[in-house]
């Protein structure tokens, strides 16, 4: 059976262990009285003491129906997940001797990524002693970031790491991730990588 964690966080009623609590709730008497009176005072209201600020001195207790209290926090919860935008990263890869006919393939899906929201993180694999075009791979990772200007700015420049040289571009219009952006690119597609990076709050 899941284990319900949003009613496990507060305790109600003769669970509560101060001796004494500050009572906060609509149409109450407010302030702070022994836990019993406290009790009492909710079950006269046919409502629960729920211990909403256990750490606090003392502890802070709302007198509420406890099933709608906990109603609205997963409500509430639910809305704040909702609001969290998911920031999906693709990655595509070249070769530091890339040609044209390739480069523009790739181009092409990463100006669609943009236009969807997503974030893309290019680089230049460099395979054994092709580390030595590495100035190569900058050049053409600077002129990928050119070419996207209009839809994407640098948020990192070229930067070796190992054996890949990368960039990272973020869409300019910080446009909401389109549900397209998070499916499988169709076939023929270069070869994408794809990473959700958790929100911010």
């Amino acid at each position: 059976m899941k284990k319900d964690n949003l009613k496990d966080q507060y305790r109600i009623n003769e669970k509560i262990r101060a001796r004494e609590v500050r009572v906060v709730g609509e149409d109450i008497e407010q302030g702070v009285f022994p836990i019993m009176d406290a009790i009492r005072m909710a079950e006269k209201e046919g409502l629960d003491l729920i211990e909403i600020s256990p750490n606090a001195e003392p502890p802070v207790c709302r007198i509420a129906d406890y099933q709608k209290f906990i109603y609205q926090q997963k409500k509430r919860q639910k809305e704040q997940k909702a609001k969290a935008v998911k920031v999906v990263v693709k990655e595509i890869r070249f070769g530091p001797q890339t040609d044209d006919r390739d480069y523009n393939f790739k181009l092409k899906h990463a100006k669609g990524f943009l236009e969807e929201g997503a974030k893309v993180k290019a680089y230049v694999f460099f395979k054994g002693r092709s580390i030595l075009f590495k100035e190569q791979g900058e050049v053409l990772l600077l002129r990928f970031a050119n070419d996207l200007e209009d839809l994407g700015k640098v948020e990192q420049l070229p930067q070796l790491e190992g054996k890949k040289m990368i960039i990272m571009l973020t869409p300019k219009k910080g446009a909401a991730v389109a549900p397209t952006a998070q499916k499988s690119v169709a076939s023929g597609a270069p070869k994408v990588l794809k990473k959700v990076v958790a929100p911010t709050e």
